[in-house]
């Protein structure tokens, strides 16, 4: 049975997709199977890995909506990911879900029919806190936040972890937070160490290895793939390969699992970091 992995946060521009995509790349190169779910209307999910959501016969939306199984939606990529695909029609199913009963259990339902085929379910969620990101946090086993390391750009993620506290109380109590993960990360700068300091220090849930700033990750979906397959020995890509790795090691020896917290100011549950490299926690959730 897959384990589905949510990868959400309601501000844009914080590399969800670029963590979605390289992940997958990463696990299919370990061997597993590996199924991507565009849950975002702009589709840059989709649009990366060099599908063009204008062409495609089935997505997520008619997954939705009730008109083809999710099996029917799929495609295979180059990189050997499956992937159900995502249109602007997303927005019209999402408002259709609106007066359903069990609106968010919908893509749970959906991925029923086919969790036995896949080891890992990655859902790329919209930049927002609505009903397709509920019915991801609904679906899934954990969630993984990417953030970027910047003062302004973790200002929500409070209440995203209020959010998945609520989704874990009340639609889904398998929900685990995995952990946070920063993004774009420099650590020549001195302001990106303090936010990463600030976020160790804010919320009481594990904060994995940072994910490098690297212009290769705005070159591969210009060729619809991923940094894995265009600069493997990159910095970027050996830091999702280390994400990927200690995310194996966790599930494969029972790591803990950690449950949704919410945050806390002046928590110092795992102390401050180091100044030229922040320890990896991945593989010890």
């Amino acid at each position: 049975m897959g384990r589905v992995i949510a990868v959400a946060n309601q501000k844009g521009g914080v590399a969800k997709t670029t963590t979605v995509a390289s992940l997958g790349a990463a696990f299919v190169l370990r061997g597993l199977r590996v199924l991507l779910v565009d849950l975002d209307p702009q589709s840059s999910l989709t649009f990366s890995l060099g599908v063009d959501p204008d062409v495609v016969d089935h997505s997520i939306s008619d997954v939705i909506r009730g008109e083809v199984l999710l099996s029917a939606a799929r495609l295979r990529t180059s990189e050997g990911m499956d992937l159900v695909p995502s249109t602007i029609d997303l927005l019209a199913a999402e408002a259709m879900l609106l007066p359903a009963p069990q609106r968010e259990f919908v893509v749970r339902r959906g991925l029923e029919e086919v969790l036995g085929a896949y080891d890992v379910v990655l859902l790329d969620c919209s930049p927002s806190l609505g009903l397709l990101t509920l019915n991801a946090l609904a679906a899934a086993d954990e969630v993984l936040v990417p953030l970027q390391c910047e003062m302004l750009s973790h200002r929500g993620v409070g209440q995203l972890l209020d959010t998945v506290a609520d989704v874990h109380r009340l639609l889904n109590p398998r929900l685990r937070v995995r952990g946070l993960l920063p993004t774009m990360y420099d650590k020549r700068s001195v302001h990106a160490r303090a936010v990463l300091a600030d976020v160790k220090r804010r919320y009481r849930v594990p904060v994995l290895n940072p994910i490098p700033r690297s212009v290769k990750f705005a070159e591969a979906p210009s060729m619809g793939t991923t940094i894995v397959a265009t600069s493997p020995s990159s910095s970027g890509a050996r830091a999702y390969f280390r994400i990927a790795d200690g995310l194996l090691r966790a599930w494969r020896f029972g790591g803990r699992k950690v449950a949704p917290a919410r945050p806390s100011r002046g928590a110092h549950s795992y102390g401050p970091p180091s100044a030229a490299e922040p320890e990896d926690t991945a593989g010890a959730l």
